[in-house]
């Protein structure tokens, strides 16, 4: 015989409100672990940094409130506003150099039938490698007897001083952050196109849309969701470069490559002012939304 079912459902097929109850109590606890790790090593510092930057804190351990006083002094401060200029500028041009070099290699694998998981693993191979370990290579290829210049001195130019010269120092590195970290925004995009219908693509094809029209009118309405992702990652990797400077430049010269993480670094770890470092985390954090805001806006825009 039958056994009933131990839940009785209510007039009108209402479950009781401990049943209702019981698959959101599940999903909270298999997401509790991440939920932990995410408010124990990213809120709490974050709020403890925000309280920070409102304090004289000193390496002791002791502190004095000071209120706005960081953060007036933020606005006065030429290290800070140059900084400021230097990471804007190398965003200018890590971002699209990165996002650009991605697309084109997914698109390219992305018509590839054979080999695909080689050359896949092989373009995202950098990608595993460390920023310290790439500057450390790339520092030798840009030397004035490394790679690049002996490669110009076998033709008869002249060597080129792409770490010492202010003019091109930013785009050397951003040449060397995009070679490391273009391989998983690839990935990613690769996905975004796995995912686009092909009938779609055919039937553009059978319309007699060329190359370009299919990418334009096809391919980058359904890859829009996944191009905004890239660029948000993507822009803020850009604002908080630090490793490779720190081996390759040491900010120089000239402080054309001091970026703002570079001055957060200096100001917490040479000079011990935790409070002003502090408030130079809060106004990246705060430029780096304000920043993925924009884009998302932009992008909406030229969705609708």
């Amino acid at each position: 015989m039958r056994s009933q079912p131990s839940v009785t459902r209510r007039a009108g097929g209402e479950r009781p409100w401990r049943v209702r109850l019981r698959d959101p109590v599940t999903g909270l606890l298999f997401v509790l672990p991440m939920l932990v790790l995410f408010v124990v090593f990213r809120f709490l510092p974050l709020a403890g940094s925000v309280g920070m930057s409102f304090t004289d804190y000193r390496i002791n351990g002791s502190w004095d409130p000071v209120g706005l006083d960081n953060y007036q002094r933020l606005l006065s401060d030429p290290v800070f506003l140059d900084s400021l200029q230097v990471t804007l500028i190398y965003a200018a041009i890590y971002v699209p150099l990165t996002v650009g070099v991605a697309l084109g290699t997914a698109l390219l694998l992305n018509t590839v039938v054979f080999a695909t998981g080689l050359f896949r693993g092989v373009l995202f191979l950098p990608y595993v490698t460390s920023f310290v370990l790439a500057g450390v290579i790339w520092r030798w290829v840009y030397e004035f007897d490394g790679l690049i210049n002996g490669l110009l001195a076998k033709v008869g130019f002249e060597p080129i001083g792409f770490l010492q010269e202010s003019s091109l120092v930013l785009p050397s590195l951003a040449v060397v952050a995009a070679w490391r970290g273009f391989g998983y925004s690839m990935l990613i995009l690769i996905a975004g196109l796995k995912s686009i219908p092909d009938s779609f693509l055919e039937a553009a094809r059978v319309d007699g849309a060329s190359t370009w029209q299919r990418f334009r009118f096809v391919v980058l309405p359904h890859l829009r969701p996944v191009l905004f992702f890239v660029l948000v990652i993507e822009t803020i990797a850009a604002f908080q470069v630090f490793d490779t400077i720190y081996v390759m430049t040491g900010g120089g010269p000239v402080r054309a490559s001091y970026s703002l993480v570079y001055a957060l670094f200096d100001q917490g770890f040479e000079f011990f002012d935790f409070g002003y470092a502090a408030t130079i985390g809060i106004a990246l954090f705060v430029i780096i939304l304000v920043i993925s805001l924009i884009q998302r806006k932009l992008l909406d825009r030229e969705t609708t």
